[in-house]
């Protein structure tokens, strides 16, 4: 089945204006999903509640408030909410083209499909090309359900691939992350290289991966429905950490040796091999 447009936009560039549709990009529907029932079997609603009287409010009688103090609230009417939103105008401008491989992947949030629309083939086809000979991508701004997005237009293929990117402001530093101390070794480098390069493949290829926990999940559910088979968690073994060294670790795994890397966990990291007494 073809997938369904969710929402029509223009992407101007220049004086070329290139009418798109919007798709999503990923497929919800295999997702197990659980309702909140109560114990009589019928199914709950979430009910809003004022925190101080603990009587119900309908959602008709709710407001909306701008916490600016502790318990201290500047409330809104949905007329002022609604002069404070984009203008929706489904344009995607582009502002300015930028190196695709500058765009830190901590940036990236939704991901849309774009399909051209009515009249805009040639424009799309053109647009990506050009981004796909510089290996630029395309920077814009998106106004949308009362909302302007900062968006990255890049190529796939022959399509375009709209990426929402979070501001700035919302993306933290990653140099505020401890990211430990100690020297590489060059040694220790090279068999890590080694070992990462015995399980690389030359292309990215998810349908050889399964969601294994979901598919589990949907056994069991089947079984329940069908036979009524209480579902119990395996015992938990327990595991103890061990400090291992890295060196003998990284060539254990490089040989596939398994035994000699469990070996590798009786000897603390940096601690010298102990000699056999000779008699």
């Amino acid at each position: 089945m073809s997938p369904r447009p969710i929402a029509r936009a223009t992407i101007s560039f220049g004086l070329v204006s290139i009418p798109c549709q919007l798709y999503s990009s990923s497929e919800n529907s295999q997702k197990v999903r659980f309702n909140f029932l109560s114990p009589d079997g019928t199914r709950v609603k979430q009910q809003y509640v004022d925190a101080k009287s603990g009587e119900p409010v309908a959602r008709s009688d709710l407001i909306k408030g701008y916490q600016f103090a502790k318990d201290q609230y500047v409330t809104f009417k949905p007329e002022e909410l609604k002069a404070l939103e984009a203008e929706a105008t489904q344009a995607i401008e582009i502002v300015e083209f930028v190196p695709l491989d500058e765009v830190e992947r901590a940036y990236i949030g939704k991901t849309y499909y774009l399909g051209p629309a009515r009249g805009g083939d040639k424009a799309y086809r053109l647009l990506g090309a050009a981004m796909k000979k510089t290996g630029w991508a395309a920077l814009a701004q998106y106004a949308a359900r009362g909302k302007q997005y900062l968006v990255l237009v890049r190529p796939v293929g022959d399509h375009l691939v709209l990426e929402q990117l979070h501001y700035a402001h919302e993306v933290r530093d990653i140099a505020a992350v401890p990211s430990g101390e100690g020297e590489v070794a060059d040694a220790e480098l090279g068999l890590a290289v080694q070992l990462i390069e015995q399980i690389a493949s030359d292309s990215f290829d998810p349908s050889k991966y399964e969601d294994e926990v979901g598919r589990r999940m949907l056994e069991a559910i089947e079984r329940k429905v069908e036979d009524g088979i209480e579902i119990t968690a395996p015992v938990a073994e327990e595991t103890t950490a061990q400090v291992i060294d890295l060196m003998a670790a990284l060539k254990a795994s490089v040989s596939g040796d398994a035994e000699a890397e469990t070996g590798a966990g009786d000897q603390a990291e940096g601690e010298p091999e102990k000699k056999k007494a000779t008699g």
